[in-house]
């Protein structure tokens, strides 16, 4: 079976790209001049050239010499076990580019929370030192758009679990944040998802690999690729200079300032001393325990918190033990891709403080039954953002935080996470201002 190991070996060839989102885009661009292509997506732009999976679509991509998968498109769906049944090579524009890529200047992140906050602590810290750095993946662009130069330079990369699955060389770095439960409709099962997603540090090629230092981690080392370092917490306050608001960003500060000696020489002591003149200029982003407002109602201080990229249950666990001496009305639901909420409703019951659950959507029904389990005086349901606001801000009469942390994917009622966190803003501005 033909198997290619960069862009270049696709030349003359059919090549198939399944899925025509952002990475589609940017494989086909990579692409147009070099090989016969075959763009087929499953609900496509109406006008467009792309072809319906269902309709032709499929059978096309079955005469092609290799197939380019977009991350969405789970790996062990039918149609795509079939093409390999067939002697179709399916693999990812991801895995191209790292081949034909000069690993040592890469540096992969990944896990169930954090690793979006790390990539750009990384990229921050690298900038810090005077050195050339990029983020890319799902923080930025992929890194194979040919508009993007990446031949200089650290190339910071942030990889899900659904690309994790389809990468079979390994970057001179790997840093996993955490490990919890997601995805679990893409992966069929929680240890296939915790599987998919550490088959990136046991990729072949020399590698780093670089874990908190958990017991979490600690159980599952055989789990685990590469030369494994285990990463102590950072014990310096540098999280909260950089405007980080948890404990758990004490981790992924020390996997930053790691993975930044890891790549650079630069020890630890060293980055972070350099790091700590410049923190007061390092943007937090948006959706991670972001204070969006702050108001007084009849003498009580209501904040208001965008934690819109806790799509899964872990960071919202972990947002909550930010607040955990703080009442706090918790907006969450939406999508529901088949995750257990048992846990966090355990979590919501025993918490201390006053406690309300707004939940939305069809992930928000569920996490409303794990509450009847516990304490189904806690949970109200919403039909809209607005509705939940207003629920939220009318239950924190002593005041406290009203916040958004879904534990859940925005597709139902948004197109991604920004545009749900965006009407969150809008609303709480709204009633606010």
């Amino acid at each position: 079976m033909f198997r290619p190991t960069g862009f270049a070996d696709l030349a003359g060839k059919r090549v198939g790209i399944f899925g025509y989102g952002v990475e589609g885009r940017a494989a086909a661009a990579r692409l147009r001049e070099i090989a016969d292509l075959v763009l087929v997506d499953d609900h496509p732009e109406p006008g467009s050239d792309v072809l319906v999976s269902g309709e032709g679509g499929l059978d096309a991509l079955l005469q092609c010499d290799v197939v380019l998968k977009s991350p969405g498109i789970p790996r062990r769906r039918a149609d795509v076990v079939n093409l390999d049944l067939h002697g179709v090579t399916v693999t990812s524009a991801l895995n191209l580019w790292l081949h034909e890529t000069d690993r040592a200047r890469v540096v992969a992140l990944t896990g169930t929370k954090g690793k979006s906050t790390t990539t750009a602590l990384v990229a921050f810290f690298l900038h810090c030192l005077c050195q050339t750095a990029l983020r890319l993946g799902n923080i930025g662009q992929p890194p194979y758009d040919p508009s993007i130069d990446t031949s200089a330079g650290w190339l910071v990369l942030e990889v899900s679990s659904f690309q994790c699955v389809d990468l079979d060389v390994a970057p001179g770095v790997v840093v996993v944040t955490s490990l919890g439960a997601d995805h679990l409709d893409w992966h069929g099962s929680l240890a296939q998802y915790h599987d998919d997603k550490l088959s990136l540090t046991r990729a072949e090629g020399d590698h780093q690999t670089l874990v908190p230092d958990t017991e979490t981690f600690h159980q599952i080392d055989e789990q685990l690729g590469g030369d494994l370092r285990f990463i102590a917490r950072d014990a310096s306050h540098l999280a909260a200079a950089l405007g980080l608001i948890g404990n758990h960003n004490d981790s992924n500060v020390a996997l930053a300032l790691a993975a930044v000696e890891a790549l650079t020489g630069t020890t630890v002591d060293e980055v972070r001393e350099v790091v700590a003149a410049e923190a007061f200029t390092f943007e937090p982003l948006r959706g991670r325990l972001t204070l969006v407002a702050t108001e007084t109602v009849g003498g009580a201080i209501l904040r208001y918190v965008d934690d819109g990229l806790a799509t899964s249950v872990l960071p919202t666990m972990a947002a909550l033990e930010v607040f955990e001496n703080e009442p706090v009305a918790l907006i969450a639901g939406g999508y529901d891709r088949g995750v257990d909420y048992e846990e966090l409703a355990s979590v919501l019951a025993a918490r201390s403080q006053p406690t309300t659950v707004i939940t939305m959507g069809d992930a928000g029904q569920r996490l409303d039954a794990a509450l009847r389990g516990h304490r189904a005086e806690l949970s109200r349901h919403a039909a809209t953002m607005l509705e939940a606001v207003q629920l939220a801000r009318t239950s924190l009469d002593t005041g406290g935080v009203v916040l958004l942390s879904p534990a859940a994917p925005s597709f139902d009622a948004y197109r991604n996470w920004e545009e749900r966190s965006d009407d969150f803003t809008s609303i709480v501005h709204s009633l606010v201002d």
